[in-house]
């Protein structure tokens, strides 16, 4: 056996079925293995951000990593954005790299290039496989260290000649590193931080904003009165009706200073303390108030579901979360805008729904229009990288081939992974696409009016004008076989989501809509 073939069979021993790849020339060997091995699921993807945006999608929704195939240093660094947004996620990723051949890196060939340290800068750990012998027993050990607690980004660089070399064999699973206990001590100092009597906030992250994790956070809200916050870009958020009601951390500084306004214990469960994500003049970088104390409940490696209940238990024995009323907006009618299309989204939102947050600033009214629709999840932007939100459907849809997905994509951000509307088509997803198309790129017109520049300048203009040429979706979509069409009134959007959502298979909606900024 060689060694790609002994790598495809230990990633199907330890539990991955899925590979987004983009191969090239060094990888054949894998993708020969491939055919031997068809119960590890290969989905093609033209681009490489792609891939790896696909694989966190996959990831978020099953917990599980799936393998992407990327080809040498520069195919992992056109997959770079994605992979940071899967890190900050701590969505669990085995990236497999292949390289060149150990004998002919002394060459310095064109496409060489230091991988490793590409790798690094997006990796919990990086693997390089030296010996076919071996290559079995680091890939399983790679699984492991991706699966475990809290999940992450794993790299192992697959140079060529050790992928057709004979002598290999696949690997048993590893147990993965499980999630550390919070220790009593530690649940006692919550409780007691929680009963002080002064205004309190249990901000949530990671495994947090989930069940059975959500419903003890919200038994602690009501029995403390503590808000109930999440961070402003949760991995994955389950909301809707009958669920606890969790509010957002505000994206802009000063939305989130105003909501943490007043409170003097901030209790961390899986989330960090809350920061800009830019530096603004006159604005702080960190967000807490003056006089609030933070206390670290779990972080994201600790038993985030052990400690939210026990500290349930402790605070809140007999208290029963207040959950999320069922409540759909009514369809609108009139021009579409960020608001209207929130409120069709909102009064059609399909039961079970994933749905794929990259709307960006046309997305700002869908949080409330959304909040009582049947139980969802909503996957966002984590690691702030754009172009996510297109691969992300894709790895979702496989892997909840039952439930469908809804992607809420921003037109300048779509562009940036276009192409990944092709899987749609060629794996034949159940996702419904719809294109905010304001043409313009909206939040850097709105960071440049916070920092204080005259607005309207023909610099900042050429920088962020989408119309010269414009984009057309519709024609993009069907050109890669996804089926399209375009609405520039509310009715005309809600019923063509209406006519999406009962079908199968992909689609994409062109919202004609203006800008906020």
């Amino acid at each position: 056996m060689n060694g790609a073939h002994a790598v495809a069979r230990t990633l199907l021993s330890c539990g991955v079925e899925v590979c987004f790849a983009n191969p090239g020339t060094s990888e054949l060997h894998f993708v020969a293995a491939l055919d031997d091995e068809p119960a590890l699921r290969a989905v093609a993807c033209l681009f490489e951000g792609v891939a790896t945006g696909a694989a966190d999608g996959y990831g978020r929704m099953t917990g599980r990593p799936a393998a992407t195939l990327l080809h040498l240093g520069p195919g992992l660094g056109n997959g770079l954005a994605n992979l940071h947004n899967a890190r900050r996620a701590a969505t669990p990723v085995v990236n497999l790299v292949g390289d060149h051949a150990t004998f002919h890196k002394k060459y310095d060939a064109p496409l060489e290039s230091d991988v490793d340290a590409l790798a690094r800068t997006v990796s919990g750990r990086v693997r390089r496989c030296e010996d076919a012998a071996t290559v079995g027993d680091e890939v399983a050990e790679a699984v492991a260290a991706a699966t475990g607690a809290p999940g992450q980004v794993v790299t192992v660089v697959l140079p060529a000649d050790v992928s057709w070399s004979d002598g290999a064999r696949p690997a048993r699973p590893v147990a993965p590193p499980q999630a550390a206990a919070v220790p009593e001590p530690t649940i006692a100092t919550m409780a007691a931080a929680l009963r002080d009597g002064e205004p309190a906030a249990l901000l949530l992250g990671g495994p947090a904003t989930r069940e059975p994790a959500l419903g003890a956070a919200g038994r602690i809200a009501a029995a403390t009165g503590a808000r109930l916050l999440c961070e402003t870009f949760p991995a994955r958020l389950e909301r809707g009706a009958g669920l606890p009601s969790v509010e957002r951390l505000g994206y802009l500084a000063e939305g989130a200073i105003a909501q943490l306004e007043g409170v003097r214990h901030l209790v961390l469960a899986g989330a960090r303390a809350p920061v800009a994500f830019f530096a603004h003049p006159g604005l702080p970088g960190a967000l807490t108030p003056d006089g609030c104390r933070i206390h670290t409940l779990a972080t994201a490696g600790d038993d985030l579901v052990q400690a939210l209940g026990d500290l349930a238990d402790r605070v809140a024995p007999d208290a029963s979360p207040v959950l999320r009323a069922a409540v759909r907006p009514t369809p609108p009618t009139g021009p579409l805008t960020a608001e209207t299309a929130a409120a069709a989204i909102g009064a059609l939102l399909p039961e079970r729904a994933i749905v794929v947050d990259e709307a960006n600033t046309s997305g700002l009214g869908l949080s409330e229009a959304t909040a009582g629709a049947p139980r969802h999840d909503w996957l966002t932007l984590t690691g702030g990288a754009i172009g996510q939100g297109l691969p992300l459907a894709a790895g979702a849809a496989i892997a909840c081939p039952d439930r469908p997905v809804l992607c809420l994509e921003a037109d300048g951000s779509a562009m940036y992974t276009v192409s990944a509307l092709w899987t749609h088509a060629r794996e034949g997803l159940d996702i419904t696409t719809v294109i905010f198309a304001n043409g313009s790129y909206a939040v850097l017109d709105m960071e440049f009016q916070r920092l204080g520049g005259a607005a309207g300048g023909p610099a900042q203009r050429d920088l962020t004008d989408l119309t010269r040429p414009g984009l057309d979706f519709v024609a993009l979509a069907r050109g890669m076989g996804v089926p399209a069409s375009r609405a520039t009134t509310a009715e005309e959007f809600t019923d063509r989501l209406r006519e999406a959502f009962g079908e199968p298979g992909p689609h994409l909606v062109e919202a004609v809509v203006p800008a906020l900024f």
